[in-house]
């Protein structure tokens, strides 16, 4: 059995967190034994506890949300490597790729880099990033942007996140959601879901909402999802939003819900998944809405397309920061039920045949056979 080290650096499940934990039992019934290093207390120490990962707790921020030095935090990392003695260290994020690549290279681990998002990157933090035997990129989009950077590409390869299929499924809508928020049984609930982050685009998805709200007066809209930063600038932007959504025409029909353990749920009680990303990756809400069987509405950024190539896959994609794209296609699938069925049929027929986690966890096994036997 090969002992695996994941290092995770947040301690909150957003869509990495969420992406690795999917293939866990995968990955452990191939014989692997997983160690998770990553911060003591939250929602991701929550779901390995409960999942019976063995967790070490790491500190690898402080009290005020800042960084600790990289010194520190790779000599943490040299610490796991002696106590641990793992055979293969995989880091979740581009971050802690960066973070641990040069002391994985120094003490002769096989390593692999998991590049989960699109950054701009220092000349160093791409030699740190290189450092690792094999990288994983979550898209065609992340790898591309990486390599003309200066990504080893032949080290690079890209493999898909999965989602589970049984968990995020077709679900008749139970109307508990409606209830819960005191809202008429056929109101129609537009989602968008992920950080309260101007990356996210919940503030394009606010200005569309305006334009259609008259037209549209049954319609409600769900934000899903938390400021995760702590930065002025975070803290502006959330009160904008706020600020948006108390006034009219959307005062009380705009709904912070903030993170919720019932996103699969959920989304089946909605008639659209809205996502307004300025950048995406891989968004992983948009595989959950598309098993789950609902129809999509996203932005044109970053590996969307390779979720949805044509809106026959399931979405209609607009250009990003184009609100007025975004209200036209919201208003269109929501007063035309049969389009919308359509495309929300098109978009599990896509999960189940391009994103099924099984595939994606049997991927990444073989990658970590292939970085272990080299």
């Amino acid at each position: 059995m090969s002992r695996l080290l994941i290092l995770c650096e947040y301690p909150t499940l957003l869509g990495g967190e969420r992406s690795m934990l999917a293939t866990l039992p995968a990955i452990r019934a191939a014989g692997f034994d997983v160690h998770v290093a990553a911060p003591a207390a939250g929602t991701l120490a929550d779901a390995l506890r409960r999942a019976d990962v063995p967790h070490i707790p790491w500190r690898v921020h402080s009290a005020d949300g800042a960084r600790l030095p990289l010194d520190r935090l790779r000599a943490d990392i040299a610490g796991f490597l002696r106590q641990d003695q793992p055979d293969l260290v995989h880091t979740n994020s581009l971050s802690m790729s960066r973070i641990a690549g040069p002391v994985v290279a120094q003490h002769r681990i096989a390593s692999i880099g998991h590049l989960r998002d699109i950054v701009t990157l220092s000349r160093q933090a791409i030699d740190d990033v290189n450092a690792h035997r094999r990288l994983i990129a979550v898209s065609h989009a992340t790898r591309d942007y990486h390599v003309a950077q200066g990504i080893d590409a032949d080290r690079c390869v890209v493999a898909y996140n999965g989602v589970d299929r049984d968990e995020f499924r077709p679900r008749p809508p139970s109307g508990y959601l409606h209830q819960k928020l005191g809202l008429p049984p056929a109101a129609p609930l537009i989602a968008t879901i992920g950080q309260l982050g101007a990356r996210k685009g919940v503030d394009v998805v606010l200005l569309a909402a305006l334009q259609i709200a008259a037209k549209l007066p049954d319609a409600h809209w769900l934000i899903v999802g938390e400021r995760t930063s702590d930065k002025d600038e975070a803290h502006d932007y959330e009160f904008r939003l706020q600020a948006t959504s108390h006034a009219p025409p959307l005062s009380g029909r705009v709904h912070f819900l903030g993170t919720r353990s019932d996103v699969p749920r959920l989304l089946n009680e909605c008639a659209l998944l809205v996502h307004g990303a300025r950048q995406e990756p891989l968004g992983r809400v948009l595989l959950e809405a598309a098993a789950s069987r609902v129809a999509v509405v996203a932005t044109d950024v970053g590996g969307t397309r390779e979720i949805f190539p044509t809106e026959l896959d399931g979405a209609i994609l607009v250009p990003p920061d184009d609100d007025r794209a975004l209200a036209a296609a919201m208003q269109a699938l929501l007063q035309d039920q049969g389009r919308r069925e359509a495309l929300a049929q098109a978009a599990r027929r896509r999960a189940e045949n391009a994103f099924d986690v099984r595939r994606a966890a049997q991927r990444l096994i073989e990658y970590y056979h292939a970085v272990l036997s080299r």
